[in-house]
């Protein structure tokens, strides 16, 4: 009876060992992604999981623990009518996420993820760019966003830089497949030292030209991998003094670059709208698109207005002396709301943070506006915001996004509800019904004169001025929150 429990045992750990040995050979490989890893093929580029501790993010609840799940995002939920993914079109920017490294002006580098092997090479260009597209993958988040120089190294002459642009551009396009898009390229005019004094407003007439050069080629392959939009971001397109500095000339030079990439925007046939993205300085002291309403007049000044909108980021907003809701309705009533940048800053630091939003009373009145507008494609929801200096876990970029996500989702859900409230927009419609009248037409159409309106107040004399219930208009929109 022994020996024939003793042969049952053997048999039973002979089929457990044969039994692992198939599950362990169909597993697909999870070792790290680092840059002492045995996981190569004969390539040379490493074919397993970048975050193999990090499982695909669901929707969990509001009541969820679970900080690897959203509690306000769920992407195929209808809310107004469309649901929750076409309305916030997220996207992941690949400069913060993939090439932030927490170094900030007092510091140095924090962070040196695990696939990283300290070099700038067309090697680990690539190995960056299929982390990038798994960290989408398990975000499931469908756009993404780059500057040039980020994901491909500069080389020592233009024409090796396109080249390398070209070898990472064509991985791209096969990584990105039918399910990834992209929002937005742009062009890195503002790190390389021959950008010093700007790039499109430049004293050196080389450097306009190289900066020419470098958008023509950004744009073609944003045209390339099916972009949404194109930025232009004018970092170094401003001033330190103007005792050196011909304002006038400079702008006009500026003018003169957006009309040239407007004509070969066209010439190739890119589809994509055209985006400024305002901010009043830093790093120069004053930088010439300063905030919505500045980037709006430039447009305007120039005959652009039809041709370009803008990217509002929230950290921009507040630099220049604004709250995000204010730039967003400046963009929004002058037709040019295009994109949004989603960050915040501190308002204890005079920088430009770019920290994740996760003000719900922000990110509520950001919706609002996002509503009004009927949504913001073919823009959308970047995340231009990176993890704090402190923060150097891989899965800290997966919290930081849905956290993101979700106070956005949030800030969704509650100007949903104040709209079918109806109570601030009944309040808002009360303080201006004076105007809901005969006379009140005739102004808003151009029909009343100076002595129309002297005649009726004459006539009418001293008028009546109602409270503007500041304090109500407040309560309410809190009881949303």
């Amino acid at each position: 009876m022994r020996e024939r429990n003793v042969g049952k045992c053997l048999l039973f750990l002979l089929c457990l060992n044969v039994v692992s040995s198939v599950v362990i050979a169909a597993a697909p490989p999870t070792c790290p992604a680092d840059t002492g890893s045995d996981c190569g093929s004969d390539s040379g580029e490493w074919e397993g999981e970048f975050f193999p501790g990090i499982p695909k993010i669901k929707y969990e609840g509001p009541s969820s623990k679970n900080p690897l799940s959203f509690k306000w995002y769920n992407a195929e939920e209808e809310i107004l009518g469309e649901k929750m993914k076409d309305w916030m079109r997220f996207s992941v920017a690949f400069w913060h996420t993939f090439r932030g490294t927490g170094a900030d002006p007092f510091g140095a580098p924090t962070k040196t993820w695990p696939w990283e092997d300290g070099t700038n090479s067309l090697a680990m260009a690539k190995r960056r760019l299929r982390a990038n597209f798994e960290f989408l993958e398990k975000l499931g988040v469908e756009r993404w966003c780059f500057h040039d120089r980020d994901i491909a190294p500069e080389g020592k002459t233009l024409e090796e830089t396109n080249a390398n642009l070209d070898e990472v551009v064509a991985l791209a396009k096969e990584l990105q497949g039918d399910k990834i898009h992209l929002l937005w390229g742009t062009a890195q005019l503002f790190l390389q030292p021959r950008y010093m004094h700007g790039a499109a407003t430049s004293s050196e007439l080389g450097v306009y030209a190289y900066a020419a050069a470098q958008v023509k080629k950004a744009m073609e392959v944003t045209h390339h991998l099916g972009g949404e939009n194109y930025v232009f971001w004018g970092g170094r397109e401003g001033y330190q003094s103007l005792l050196n500095t011909d304002m006038e000339r400079e702008l006009n030079h500026m003018a003169r670059f957006m009309e040239a990439a407007v004509a070969y925007k066209k010439k190739i046939g890119f589809n994509g709208t055209l985006l400024i993205e305002p901010k009043p300085q830093e790093p120069t002291k004053h930088q010439y698109d300063w905030d919505a309403a500045t980037s709006a007049n430039f447009l305007r000044k120039y005959g652009l207005i039809g041709e370009f909108k803008l990217n509002i980021e929230c950290n921009h907003a507040t630099l220049a002396g604004h709250s995000c809701h204010h730039e967003l309705e400046t963009a929004r009533i002058n037709g040019l709301l295009g994109n949004i940048d989603a960050n915040s800053g501190d308002p204890q630091i005079g920088w430009d943070t770019d920290q994740f939003l996760m003000d719900v009373a922000e990110a509520t009145l950001v919706m609002q506006t996002v509503i009004k507008n009927g949504g913001l494609a073919p823009g959308g929801f970047n995340f231009d915001a990176k993890l704090r200096r402190e923060s150097t876990d891989v899965e800290d970029l997966f919290i930081a996004h849905i956290a993101g996500m979700d106070t956005l989702a949030h800030g969704l859900r509650n100007a949903a509800k104040l709209i079918e409230d109806g109570s601030l927009s009944d309040l808002v419609r009360k303080r201006y019904q004076s105007f809901d009248s005969e006379l009140g037409a005739a102004i808003e159409s151009g029909k009343a004169d100076f002595e129309l309106l002297e005649k009726k107040a004459l006539e009418w004399g001293e008028p009546k001025v109602p409270s503007g219930k500041q304090e109500l208009a407040e309560m309410i929109f809190q009881s949303a929150l």
